[in-house]
């Protein structure tokens, strides 16, 4: 895949390299739901602190064997971008899982995902976006069940975090994107994710109980590395090189609703009717946004690419 955005045509039948960005996006999607199961379960044993930093450490060893970046040659708003990109991904691990010791995790899932919805809104260049992200953020409220949880039997910290962790997503998409434009392959996402284990490492060392860890709990913590940085992350990346921040913002929104739809298959969780239909607005805002894309480029230049 090239380093740079893939050149747009105005043909209605997208080329299978148009539609590449979309797959590899909904493969980080279904990947991060299979490693949050598995990072519950070191949650509940570790804490959330050690579970970020075994999360990021593996991830580090697994990226550095598969990418080998290169220290030397980036120049210097290279590197400021992949510092950037690397504090994002710490605070934004970091402090969602600090949300979810606090809130339901419906709750804290809705309250984070305002800062992508927010970010595909101050991007959008067309009112069938604003619509579509109107749509998309009542999607998840009521996948979620936000809309349900009265409001002084929540927390309000809990809020803060999750609150925090939406605006370091959204601060994720544009410094990935950044870091795409500046590195080949993943180089640019393994010197992150380095920076981002530094940061984490401290406390995680510190509140890590090494009498709790257990071969079991060793290969989780590599499933939750593999699951839900080294695949979604890499994946994220890639995808970003020809696809603007906006239209990934909203195709986001499929993460509660795939969520919703394992819970009935795997776990036999019943959907509800609210449910249901939040779902059905969360894959109509991808689509109208997808649907306008195809159609060409925005009037204004749709020049929402970084870097």
């Amino acid at each position: 895949m090239p380093a740079s955005p893939a050149t747009r045509s105005g043909a209605d039948a997208p080329s299978p390299r148009a539609a590449t960005p979309l797959l590899l996006v909904l493969a980080a999607i279904v990947s991060v739901q299979f490693g949050g199961a598995l990072a519950a379960l070191l949650v509940a044993h570790v804490g959330p602190a050690a579970t970020v930093t075994l999360r990021l450490a593996l991830a580090v060893l697994i990226m550095l064997a598969v990418s080998r970046p290169r220290l030397r040659g980036h120049s210097r708003a290279a590197w400021l971008a992949v510092v950037a990109f690397g504090v994002s991904l710490a605070l934004m691990n970091s402090t969602f899982y600090a949300s979810l010791a606090r809130l339901p995790i419906g709750v804290a899932v809705t309250i984070e995902f305002v800062g992508p919805l927010a970010l595909a809104a101050v991007l959008s260049r067309r009112l069938s976006d604003a619509l579509a992200v109107t749509a998309a953020l009542g999607g998840v409220a009521l996948i979620s069940g936000a809309l349900t949880v009265p409001w002084h039997e929540l927390d309000h910290v809990g809020i803060a975090y999750a609150a925090a962790a939406g605006a370091c997503w959204a601060a994720y998409i544009l410094c990935s994107q950044r870091v795409g434009h500046h590195f080949p392959q993943l180089e640019g996402l393994t010197l992150a994710m380095i920076v981002a284990a530094l940061l984490v490492a401290p406390l995680g060392l510190v509140t890590l109980d090494p009498a709790r860890l257990s071969w079991g709990l060793l290969g989780a913590g590599l499933g939750v590395a593999l699951l839900s940085s080294v695949l979604p992350y890499s994946f994220e990346l890639l995808a970003l090189r020809r696809l603007d921040a906006r239209v990934f913002g909203v195709l986001l929104s499929l993460e509660p609703a795939t969520a919703a739809l394992a819970g009935f298959v795997v776990l036999g969780q019943r959907l509800s009717p609210l449910q249901l239909a939040g779902m059905a607005l969360v894959v109509v805002a991808s689509a109208i946004v997808m649907g306008a894309r195809r159609r060409g480029p925005d009037p204004a230049g749709d020049s929402a690419e970084v870097g």
